[in-house]
C-alpha cells in the first residue's frame, strides 16, 4: 500500500477561510467517480472525470487506484488541477480507481477529512468515497469506539469505511449489504478493493449516481452524466436506490441489497442548483427543468411584472441562466446579461481586509452597466439561503443605475436545514426561517420579491412526487434530530 498527500497550498501556510460572504447558495458536499478500465491509464481517466465534477466541490480532491494486488492513494486540499500534478500521479497505476472532489461543511476544511478514505483490512486494502450524509453517524461512531476502533477524522465516510472493515464475514458484496442495513441517510458511494469497484446508493435515492460503458471496455460510475461523457462513456442507467453494482469485468454485476423506499426522495436541489445543466437524472434533463422553473415562476408572478412594469430580465449566473430565459419567454420581458461572474473566486486562502470583505460580492460579480442603467430589472436567482448575497447584488445593480430591482427566486423559501448532505446551516442561519417574504424583501432591499411555489416547482419537474422537499416544508423523509446537523457532528469530533 502506498500513501501520499498534498498538505500545503501554493500559498504556503495561510488558512482556508469560509467563503459564505461571497456566495449564498446551498453547498453540495461532493462528487464521486469510479472506473474499471482494463488496459487504460485509469488514474488519468479519473483525473478528467473529477475535473468534470469540480463544480460539486472545490476544497479537496483525491483518488485511489488498485492493480488487482496493491492499492495507492493520493489526495490534497485544493482544486483537482492543483492537487494532481504529473509527479503526484506517476505512481497511481492500475485498472480500478475511485475519486472524490469535496466541499466541506463549516469548520471541517482539513486534509484529514479529504477523501477517499483508505485502510488495510484482513480482506485486503479498502478505499471509500461518499456523497451524502448519514444522520445516525454519531451513534455508529460511538458504537465502533466502544469496540476499540479509533478515528483519524471527523467524517462519517470514515465511519462507513470502518464498519465495512470490521465485518469479517462473507464477500465484499455481503459486507456492504450488511452495513447498508445499519446506515440511515443519504449516500452514493464508490468503494474500491484490490480487484473491484462497487457503486452503492441509499434506498431513498437522495443523491445521484450514474453508470456508463467505456468505449475501450469496462465501466464507469459518477455523480453526473457529464463526467461519464468526458470519458467517452455511453450512459447506461442510474444506480437504483438500494443497489450495489460491481465493476470488475466486461459485465456489470447488480445486487438489490436492500429494498428501495417508496416514494423516492431525490434531492430537488440537484435540478435547481447543483448539477451541471447537461445532467439527466431519472430521465429528467436539468437544463430543461431550470428553464421550466423560470416559466412557472413567470406564470405565478403574472401581470405584476409585465412589460409595463419591467424592462429587462437578468440571471445571477450560472445556474439561473436557463430560468431567466424561461421567465423572459413567458413574461415577454426582454432577456439580457446583467452580471459577469468571476469563476475563479471560490474558497480563498488569503483573509481579506474588512473593507474588501464588505465588497465581497463585488469580487465575484461585476455589472454590465449599459444593460441595466435606467431600467427596471427583474433579477432571477436559484435560492436565498442566508440572505448575505442578494442584498449586495441588488446594491450593485442600483449603483450601476438600475431604477428598480425586482427579485424572483426559482424555488420556495428555504426555511429548514438539510440533514442529507447539503450544507445549508442551522435553522437560525436561514433567513426564511425567521422572516416573512415581505420582511426578506425589506432586508435585501428589493423593490419586490417573489418565490416559486412548491406546486410550481413540481410542475417544472413534471412529477407529482419522488423528491425531498424538507428544506421547504420541514417534513423529512427520515425522522431527524432537529438539534443536530452534519456540522454538529464535525464540530464535536474535530
Amino acid at each position: 500500500m502506498q500513501v501520499s498527500s498534498n498538505q500545503l497550498s501554493p500559498f504556503g501556510d495561510f488558512a482556508v477561510i469560509d467563503d459564505q460572504w461571497l456566495d449564498d447558495s446551498p453547498k453540495e458536499e461532493c462528487g464521486v467517480i469510479g472506473i474499471f478500465a482494463p488496459n487504460e491509464d485509469v488514474a488519468r481517466m479519473t483525473f478528467f472525470g473529477l475535473y468534470a465534477l469540480q463544480h460539486r466541490g472545490q476544497e479537496a480532491a483525491g483518488m485511489a487506484v488498485a492493480d488487482g494486488q496493491t492499492m495507492s492513494i493520493y489526495k490534497g486540499v485544493g482544486l483537482v488541477s492543483h492537487v494532481f500534478t504529473p509527479a503526484a500521479m506517476a505512481d497511481l497505476k492500475g485498472h480500478y480507481a475511485i475519486g472524490h472532489t469535496r466541499y466541506s461543511t463549516t469548520g471541517s476544511s482539513s486534509l484529514r477529512n479529504a477523501q477517499p478514505f483508505m485502510i488495510e483490512t484482513i480482506h485486503g486494502p479498502l478505499a471509500l468515497a461518499h456523497n451524502g450524509n448519514l444522520i445516525n453517524s454519531m451513534e455508529l461512531r460511538n458504537e465502533l469506539m466502544e469496540q476499540g476502533v479509533g478515528f483519524s477524522s471527523s467524517s462519517d465516510t470514515e465511519v462507513m469505511t470502518m464498519m465495512l472493515a470490521r465485518n469479517a464475514e462473507g464477500t465484499w458484496e455481503e459486507r456492504i449489504k450488511h452495513a447498508m442495513k445499519k446506515w440511515v441517510g443519504a449516500y452514493s458511494l464508490v468503494i474500491l478493493t484490490r480487484d473491484c469497484v462497487y457503486a452503492v446508493r441509499d434506498p431513498w435515492g437522495f443523491r445521484p449516481l450514474c453508470i456508463g460503458l467505456l468505449p475501450g471496455g469496462g465501466h464507469a460510475v459518477a455523480s453526473e452524466v457529464g463526467a461519464l461523457q468526458t470519458l467517452g462513456c455511453e450512459a447506461i442507467r442510474d444506480v437504483k436506490p438500494g443497489e450495489v453494482v460491481s465493476l470488475s469485468n466486461s459485465a456489470l454485476k447488480v445486487m438489490q441489497a436492500i429494498p428501495p423506499v417508496l416514494p423516492s426522495s431525490m434531492c430537488v436541489f440537484e435540478h435547481i442548483y447543483f448539477a451541471r445543466p447537461d445532467q439527466t437524472w431519472d430521465g429528467i434533463n436539468v437544463h430543461h427543468v431550470r428553464q421550466r422553473l423560470g416559466e412557472e415562476l413567470a406564470r405565478e408572478v403574472g401581470s405584476g411584472l409585465g412589460n409595463e412594469y419591467a424592462d429587462v430580465v437578468i440571471p445571477v449566473p450560472d445556474s439561473s441562466v436557463p430560468a431567466a430565459i424561461g421567465f423572459s419567454h413567458v413574461s415577454g420581458i426582454p432577456y439580457n446579461d446583467g452580471f459577469i461572474k468571476n469563476r475563479y473566486v471560490g474558497r480563498t486562502f488569503i483573509e481579506p481586509t474588512d473593507s474588501l470583505r464588505k465588497r465581497g460580492v463585488a469580487l465575484k460579480f461585476n455589472v454590465i452597466n449599459e444593460n441595466v442603467r435606467d431600467k427596471r430589472v427583474v433579477m432571477i436567482d436559484d435560492s436565498i439561503v442566508r440572505g448575505n448575497t442578494t442584498g449586495p447584488l441588488i446594491k450593485l445593480l442600483k449603483n450601476a443605475g438600475a431604477k428598480e430591482v425586482h427579485v424572483a427566486i426559482t424555488c420556495p423559501p428555504i426555511a429548514h436545514p438539510c440533514f442529507m448532505g447539503v450544507d445549508m446551516g442551522r435553522h437560525d442561519g436561514l433567513i426564511a426561517h425567521k422572516r416573512t417574504v415581505e420582511e426578506i424583501r425589506e432586508y435585501v432591499g428589493a423593490d419586490s420579491l417573489y418565490y416559486l411555489s412548491i406546486d410550481g416547482m413540481m410542475r417544472a419537474l413534471k412529477r407529482k412526487g419522488g423528491f425531498c422537499q424538507a428544506c421547504f416544508t420541514g417534513q423529512y423523509p427520515i425522522p431527524v434530530d432537529l438539534s443536530n446537523v452534519k456540522t454538529g457532528f464535525e464540530r464535536v469530533t474535530k
